[in-house]
């Protein structure tokens, strides 16, 4: 099966991205795992569409395996749900050298990963991501993670899986404004490192969203491996990784103010995408050419590009100040200079940041 390495020494995982490899997880986990129990996180929908193709390769391989299933919704990542997967880890006599696989898209992921970060003080995971969104960013790079009341992933931890397995035909079945988010994260990395990808997705859009098998092998391959090379260098987040931001803190904020129910993760970041261009803009760093390119994109995949207008820009700002990428209570911003390229900026004025978020919302 094809794979790419995320490289981070003794860290280091492949991503194993095919189609229709799901009941492959057995042989795969043989091969890593230093016992027979496992533990399986899964979406509930997940779970009742796949979950028995996973639990007879599991079978199938000598495993001793449970599904516990976890409803969808970013607020289950949750302290309620981090103590209650704990629970369910006890009840199965998990223990140090079991493994845990999670099995669904970001919220499981993330809150999967901080229960194997934190069960007897780690234990080894394994990811298979079902959604786009989670197939080229969640899955790749050891971000785990469980939201607060006050912002979004503000307890984890950086926890790396034993590998990732990417199973293209697992999408057919996700609802098509979930594939639209997903999209949201390949055209970030085309923005922030690879011109070629953004031009790729531009020529390509009607069967990405169709969910043609080769494009679509071909884009999420291509993102995971842009992904991979910065984790490389950057595994916490102390330096280029930050760059993977772009657009997330003005959309996190978005999130929060609207308790995590009204978007999707990948439409925030939409919205928060097309803001941080218009600031860039405003601010002489970017061609108006380059934003409309960006903007058009967007709009095309029908993603939202504007805040709603119940939103103030003043209550925006001040929940990406408490964004746990804020440093010394500056504002980070990762801002475009052209597609393929983007900078941080520590400097930039509260004012030009409401001014960007005014010109970016919805009227009428």
């Amino acid at each position: 099966m094809p794979s790419i390495d995320v490289e981070l020494g003794e860290n280091s995982y492949p991503i194993i991205v095919d189609y229709h490899i799901l009941n492959r997880v057995g042989e795969l986990l043989k091969a890593k795992a230093k016992s027979s129990k496992v533990i399986v996180i899964a979406d509930t929908f997940v779970s009742k569409h796949y979950g028995e193709i996973v639990s007879d390769s599991l079978s199938d391989a000598g495993f001793d395996s449970r599904i516990v299933d976890v409803p969808p919704g970013d607020e289950q990542k949750s302290m309620e749900w981090f103590a209650r997967l704990h629970d369910g880890l006890v009840d199965h006599r998990m223990d140090r050298v079991s493994t845990l696989i999670t099995f669904g898209g970001g919220v499981v992921g993330d809150l999967g990963g901080f229960v194997a970060a934190t069960y007897m003080r780690g234990i080894d995971y394994a990811q298979i991501p079902t959604t786009l969104l989670a197939q080229v960013d969640a899955s790749v790079g050891g971000k785990t993670a469980i939201n607060h009341a006050k912002g979004k992933n503000l307890i984890g931890a950086f926890y790396q899986p034993k590998f990732v397995l990417i199973d293209v035909a697992l999408l057919q079945t996700l609802p098509r404004r979930d594939i639209r988010a997903g999209l949201i994260e390949v055209i970030k990395h085309g923005v922030i490192m690879d011109a070629p990808l953004f031009d790729q997705i531009e020529a390509n859009l009607d069967a990405i969203l169709n969910l043609e098998r080769a494009i679509l092998i071909d884009v999420i391959s291509r993102s995971c491996e842009d992904k991979a090379k910065i984790v490389a260098n950057d595994e916490r987040e102390s330096g280029v990784r930050e760059t993977l931001n772009y657009g997330h803190t003005f959309g996190h904020a978005l999130e929060a103010l609207t308790g995590y129910n009204t978007y999707r993760h990948g439409e925030a970041v939409a919205i928060g995408m097309n803001c941080a261009a218009q600031l860039a803009i405003n601010l002489g760093m970017m061609d108006s050419v380059d934003g409309t390119r960006q903007r058009k994109l967007l709009k095309r995949a029908e993603l939202p590009v504007h805040f709603p207008p119940q939103i103030s820009p003043e209550k925006l700002i001040e929940k990406m100040y408490l964004d746990k990428k804020t440093k010394r209570e500056r504002l980070r911003l990762i801002l475009p200079v052209r597609i393929g390229e983007v900078v941080l900026r520590e400097d930039v004025q509260q004012s030009r940041v409401a001014e960007a978020i005014s010109q970016c919302m919805q009227r009428g």
